[in-house]
């Protein structure tokens, strides 16, 4: 989702509840979630480098993308473990796709390079209007370089995300971010219960 829309807060809601019944699980993030990716995050994020031009900006999310699968994620994966990252390539397609204007065929394609092929099994998306989220965002004090963005940048960033939702609603669930942080709890959990019962009868 947009930003402040509630992510890090869920996600350790999540996470809470998937330990409690049992499972284990592995918290990473995107831009970020390895020493070397975590090095571009900061690079992508500091807003003294707004100099950076739309294709740099791309290019460093895939390539933080692609050391996260490499070094981190597919290994959890093949240790059975949940995998919640906060933010992935649906992300990057919001933001460089609908925000920047890149070519929703190209990023597909960069996605599929970065990732191996691997995606998520379910995607939640917390939705939220711009300009609230924003307002969030800025009591959080310094704001990076994309929080820094005008308000029109994260609005279409915004129908970006919803935009994906509607093309893949089997697999992007979409939640009112808007609701008290329980009941955004209660819905992600019921969602992601769902997602695991499905694979269990599956297996």
């Amino acid at each position: 989702g947009v930003e402040g829309c509630g992510k890090s807060t869920q996600v350790a809601r999540l996470r809470d509840y998937l330990e409690t019944e049992g499972y284990s699980v592995l918290v990473t993030r995107e831009p970020g979630g390895t020493p070397i990716a975590e090095a571009i995050r900061d690079i992508l994020l500091d807003p003294d480098n707004d100099a950076m031009g739309p294709t740099a900006e791309l290019l460093l999310y895939e390539a933080a993308r692609a050391q996260h699968m490499h070094e981190k994620i597919v290994p959890a994966l093949n240790a059975g473990q949940i995998v919640i990252c906060d933010r992935f390539a649906d992300s990057t397609t919001a933001y460089q796709g609908a925000g920047r204007g890149f070519d929703h065929q190209l990023l597909h394609d960069m996605h599929q390079v970065a990732t191996g092929g691997v995606w998520p099994d379910l995607t939640l998306l917390l939705d939220l209007a711009a300009e609230a989220g924003l307002a969030r965002a800025r009591v959080r004090g310094r704001q990076d370089r994309i929080e820094r963005e005008t308000i029109t940048f994260h609005e279409r960033v915004r129908d970006g995300f919803l935009a994906l939702a509607r093309e893949e609603p089997d697999r992007i669930a979409t939640i009112d971010g808007s609701a008290p942080i329980d009941v955004v709890a209660k819905a992600v959990t019921d969602r992601v219960q769902r997602c695991l019962d499905a694979r269990n009868r599956v297996e």
